[in-house]
């Protein structure tokens, strides 16, 4: 147990990390404990507010754009804060966690932007919440490097110029953070990311020409946004930075949010940046919410269900009409892939599949989009550079062709493929290798050549979840049960523990790890979120 000095408001209990004092000041504490006494009230409330709305969802199985909004909507008037120089050309952006490697590579990578992921990509560990923080203040004051103890090999930062712009992704507001106590209350994720990140960044960020920019992610509605948004206004009154100095991306990864975009943008609108458009977790919000729509909203195997799906393609093209008519940054989704150094087949097929999606991508009007490795930049910068050429961004398109009616972004019918066997079983699969990984501390893993994080640990219980609820028979006969996902999974322990050695096999978590998806996969009570009941498992 380790606290800081008795003058503080905030109790930190966690066994001390090297360097941790340079984070945890009673300074920045005192911040995250009045962030959390303003805002943690409001939050519990905004919480039980989804809770009431899925009730609904439940009782309804239909969505439709908010009525008592619909002023704002028609308000033709009203656009977001002029971009910054430094957010104005994202045509392409890297993703990844915060450990110092990534750090570097990341800024190192050609890319535009690096989203530095306190979310789904880092599993919360309290070495990783710290030593994340610490890791971004080392590359702003140009004091980090990196040896491989490996490999041998070394990583340096390049010149400041060649550098990414970093977009900070802090958890979602359902997530507590068990290690910060404030008046004996567990202090929200997301205000201890953004808290310390903000508090000792913000100031250094503008001197180097940037700002203290966010990702949002899990939002669900817009007043959810509009609590963002009196956090920031508050924040930078706090250290004496000017308003508008924050700006932040809105994840639209909630089925909900889809329908609340225009006003989302409003809420933040002095403050807004973009919104940008997700896969895996847009997909686990449509099964959590429809969970009781019956067939129609049953999805097929996840890899299946492209953005070219129609119910996708409408929310993806609302979005860049939303976006653009506001004046804000229209961000796609994310190309997964990892290159093999052993398979250039494999590689080849991969590269083109990447390019096709990030063409189709430009071509709908994006402004940019996500890649999950290096290897990967050049690819998307070429797809948008045809497109964009000299220009930052295309915001100035307007897509006024695109109509979207509340019902286009529910037709989960409309796309005619079906669960498979195969399916089930990579659901397993890839469900309990990320668990596993994740358990261990890690919240980004390479899987089968693609970058997973939490977010397809969440699609991929989701959906054996909904296709045993929902009867589902696949295509050898075989009926989606809980006897059946147990003995698939039972199945993929033993060939795990043939692919790794028995050693390896008995020093990782992977009985843990199976135990935990078959939990979240088979209750009756579907949990809103699987990384709860898995931090409650993480060590450290």
């Amino acid at each position: 147990m380790s606290a800081p000095a008795p003058s503080s408001p905030v109790v930190v209990d966690a066994e001390p990390l090297p360097r941790q004092e340079e984070v945890l000041t009673d300074e920045a504490l005192a911040f995250v404990a009045e962030l959390h006494r303003r805002f943690t009230p409001r939050r519990a409330g905004l919480l039980a507010r989804r809770a009431e709305r899925r009730a609904e969802i439940a009782r309804t199985s239909t969505l439709d754009f908010l009525p008592e909004t619909a002023a704002i909507r028609a308000d033709d008037s009203w656009k977001v804060a002029p971009s910054p120089a430094a957010l104005n050309d994202r045509r392409v952006e890297i993703t990844g966690p915060t450990d110092r490697k990534m750090t570097i590579n990341a800024l190192n990578s050609g890319a535009k932007i690096w989203l530095a992921d306190f979310e789904d990509a880092s599993a919360p560990t309290w070495e990783n919440v710290v030593t994340g923080q610490l890791n971004l203040i080392d590359a702003y004051t140009r004091a980090i490097d990196f040896t491989d103890p490996n490999s041998g090999k070394s990583y340096a930062l390049k010149a400041e110029d060649e550098l990414a712009t970093v977009v900070m992704r802090p958890r979602g507001w359902h997530l507590d953070e068990r290690h910060l106590l404030v008046d004996g209350e567990q202090v929200p994720g997301a205000l201890v990311d953004f808290g310390l990140y903000f508090f000792h960044n913000a100031q250094r960020l503008i001197d180097l020409g940037k700002g203290p920019y966010f990702y949002l992610p899990k939002t669900e509605s817009h007043l959810e946004a509009r609590l963002w948004n009196d956090v920031f206004v508050f924040a930078q009154d706090y250290v004496g930075v000017p308003q508008g100095t924050v700006r932040a991306t809105v994840l639209i990864e909630t089925i909900t949010a889809a329908y609340e975009m225009e006003e989302i943008l409003y809420e933040l609108r002095d403050h807004a940046s973009g919104l940008n458009a997700g896969r895996w977790d847009y997909l686990f919000s449509i099964v959590k919410n429809f969970r009781d729509g019956g067939p129609r909203f049953v999805l097929p195997d996840r890899n299946a269900v492209t953005m070219t799906a129609p119910f996708m393609r409408a929310y993806t093209e609302l979005l860049v009409r939303t976006c653009h008519k506001r004046g804000a940054h229209a961000i796609g989704g994310m190309a997964a892939f990892i290159p093999s150094r052993r398979d250039e087949e494999v590689n080849k097929v991969a590269f083109e599949k990447v390019k096709a999606d990030k063409d189709r991508e430009a071509g709908d009007g994006f402004d940019g989009s996500w890649v999950a490795h290096p290897d990967l930049v050049p690819i998307a910068m070429a797809s948008f550079d045809a497109v964009l050429g000299e220009k930052p961004n295309q915001k100035d398109r307007l897509r006024e062709d695109v109509d979207v009616k509340a019902a286009d972004l529910i037709a989960v019918d409309s796309l005619h493929a079906k669960p498979t066997y195969p399916g089930l079983v990579n659901a397993v699969q890839v469900g309990i290798r990320y668990i596993e990984a994740w358990l261990r501390g890690l919240g980004a893993v390479a899987i089968f050549n693609l970058m997973e994080d939490a977010a397809t640990a969440e699609i991929s219980r989701s959906q054996i979840w909904q296709w045993i609820n929902a009867g589902v028979e696949f295509e050898n006969g075989e009926k989606a049960t809980p006897e059946l996902a147990r003995k698939v999974a039972a199945e993929e322990l033993e060939n795990i523990r043939a692919e790794i050695g028995a050693d390896a096999f008995a020093a990782g978590h992977w009985q843990q790890a199976h135990d935990l998806l078959l939990e979240v996969a088979l209750d009756d009570d579907y949990a809103d979120f699987l990384t709860l009941p898995a931090y409650e498992q993480l060590r450290g």
